[in-house]
């Protein structure tokens, strides 16, 4: 692996725009970091913010962080990148996501069994309208292009944008195993969400069994790895930690319901399952800053960067070490020039 990338992270917006991330895109891309990415869940969208924000940069790669399939068909999604893709220039990376149940089929009236076969439709049909050899027809168990019924008049269609490039990146957010490995074999990066470097070994394996599949030898050696890492610097080990914890008690213990909730499997999968099971149960019951408090420090270290600078500086070696090769940032601009200090 080479010198190990940044990116920044806007994260999520809750009742409004998160402050100051105008002012922070601008910094990133004047200290040279390589991309920006944002976010959607049930509130912003991902692609409007991008656009907005993207419009003022030049240099810095645009991703979304991510796309939610199931709010939009495979064709509105490739659309969306072939416009961007232009608007900035070729600097577009098309993120995708399954999400998860709750939102899937509360919030976008979609069903959500079998998201990996599902992603695999997907992904194609984005490939041929990329490529855009010939009009698209497909017919699977997700999608039906030309639509088979209805009124009995699809036609198959190729897009009238021309692609700026037929092979805009798309990276696939995972955290299961075989997830994983799907987008190591259809994708050309991986969004992890809780990365711990003591993990690295199982989520290779993972990767090359995807590479494998994918038929690509060359693949492993263009597929970028671009991991969310919370880093908080400051005398007080504990009271750093403590800006982490809410934020890994959400995931592991209110994202999702009992039996159903992912980032509950990668904390079990870490070694956590007892704090994590204990972290859900108060959760969901309401008691959220009880949940938070019940996160060990060494849990929170196995997934962020916390503490004095000469800390983070000794633990950033293991991070090296693993597959990630950008390591998506956030917090304020003013921040921003002493991560990327820290960091190098």
């Amino acid at each position: 692996m080479g010198d190990l990338k940044l990116g920044y992270n806007t994260g999520y917006w809750s009742a409004g725009p998160p402050a100051g991330a105008a002012e922070a895109v601008l910094e990133a891309e004047r200290l040279g970091f390589n991309s920006i990415w944002t976010a959607e869940a049930y509130g912003s969208d991902a692609l409007s913010p991008l656009a907005w924000w993207g419009a003022q940069t030049e240099r810095i790669k645009l991703g979304t962080a991510i796309f939610q399939m199931s709010a939009r068909t495979p064709a509105a999604t490739a659309m969306a990148a072939l416009t961007m893709d232009h608007l900035s220039g070729g600097r577009f990376i098309c993120g995708l996501g399954a999400s998860g149940p709750q939102v899937v089929e509360g919030w976008y009236g979609q069903p959500y069994p079998r998201p990996l076969a599902r992603t695999r439709e997907y992904v194609a049909i984005m490939r041929e309208i990329f490529a855009r050899e010939q009009p698209v027809e497909f017919h699977g168990d997700f999608y039906d292009m030309p639509f088979q019924g209805g009124a009995g008049l699809g036609k198959a269609l190729k897009p009238t944008l021309h692609p700026l490039r037929t092979d805009i990146p798309i990276v696939l957010a995972a955290e299961g195993p075989k997830n994983v490995a799907l987008s190591a074999e259809i994708c050309d990066g991986w969004l992890p969400l809780f990365f711990s470097p003591k993990e690295d070994q199982f989520y290779r394996e993972c990767l090359e069994q995807g590479f494998a599949a994918s038929g690509d030898p060359t693949k492993a050696e263009r597929f970028e790895v671009s991991s969310n890492v919370m880093v908080i610097p400051g005398d007080d080990v504990e009271q750093c930690a403590d800006l982490v914890r809410p934020f890994l008690a959400l995931y592991a213990g209110g994202m999702g319901a009992r039996g159903a909730n992912f980032h509950f499997e990668v904390f079990a999968r870490m070694g956590y399952e007892g704090v994590a099971t204990k972290v859900q149960e108060l959760y969901l019951d309401g008691k959220k800053q009880e949940a938070a408090a019940a996160i060990p420090l060494e849990m929170v270290e196995d997934v962020a960067l916390v503490g004095p600078p000469a800390k983070i500086r000794d633990e950033l070696p293991r991070w090296r070490e693993t597959c990630i090769t950008e390591m998506l940032l956030n917090g304020p601009a003013s921040a921003l020039h002493g991560f990327a200090e820290l960091l190098s």
